[in-house]
Parts: C-alpha cells; structure tokens; sequence
C-alpha cells in the first residue's frame, strides 16, 4: 500500500473518543445555537461522512463514470434527530465504519490507490485523495468539538 497512513486513518476513533471522554450527557448534546451542531451531532456527522466516502470509494474502485455524490450535512443531522440517541452508540458506529474501510484500503495497491473519480465540485479525486481527506476532516471537527465543548462548560458550568 503506498502513500496511505492507515494508522492515522484508524486512530481518528481513538481521537474522537477520547474528545468526549468524561464529557456529561448535557454537555455532549448541548448546542451553541440553534442553528448550530452540538458534539454529539458533530460526532454523527463524522459517521455519515465515513457511510459517503465508503460509497466514493467504492464507486471509483468499480470504474463508474458517475460524479461522486454530495450529501446535505445539516439535513441529514438533524432528519436522523442525531441528538437523542447515545454518544457510545455513535462511536461504535464510526468505529465499525473504519475498521470495515480499513481492511478494504489495506487490501488496495498503488494502482487502485490512484484510481481517479471526479467529485461533486467537478474535480478530479483518487482513492488515495478520499482517504487522505476524510482524515483532515476529522481533524477539522475535533477542532470544533473542543470549541463546543468549551462553550458547553462556561453555558452549564463544569457538569
């Protein structure tokens, strides 16, 4: 396999699960507006990203000619109602997301890596690319959920 780090791929579980490790039920699911994402939404978000780039890069690795799908974030949070179900629940799922992911791009050559799609922006991606972004993006959100989780404290005081 070339030019993928997998392990930083599978360790984005441990991040995330350690960003909302002590942290209150109240706190997990309070947001700083109504408009805006608690950390547990955050948390959801994550996972339906980990269900659209499995489909991306399925979809590349089949050869299809299609644009890579989109996905309405917001809508799709708040349709699934991402705030009353468990953080531990949402966890396990992206957690069984990467580690289905994981063994795919482990299995993958150079070659497949490269393989090219073009995404919903009209540019040309690689499964390597996918990968490689999913992780940034994540990191992108562990950024946001120390903010939200701030704001939580200094909102509801140290629960």
């Amino acid at each position: 396999m070339t030019g993928i780090d997998l392990e930083a791929f599978l360790d984005t579980h441990g991040q995330l699960a350690a960003a909302v490790a002590g942290v209150s039920e109240e706190q997990v699911k309070w947001k700083p507006s109504p408009g805006s994402w608690s950390v547990q939404e955050v948390v959801s978000h994550l996972v339906d990203h980990s269900i659209v780039i499995s489909f991306r890069i399925r979809d590349v690795l089949a050869g299809t000619t299609a644009q890579l799908p989109a996905f309405n974030q917001d809508a799709w949070v708040s349709g699934q109602h991402s705030n009353q179900g468990r953080i531990s629940d949402i966890l396990d799922a992206f957690h069984t997301i990467l580690e289905y992911n994981s063994l795919l791009i482990g299995r993958l050559s150079g070659e497949e890596l490269g393989k090219t799609g073009v995404n919903f922006k009209g540019e040309t991606v690689s499964v390597k690319d996918i990968i490689h972004s999913f992780t940034r993006h994540v990191q992108h959100h562990l950024g946001q959920i120390e903010r939200v989780k701030q704001e939580a404290k200094g909102a509801l005081g140290a629960v």
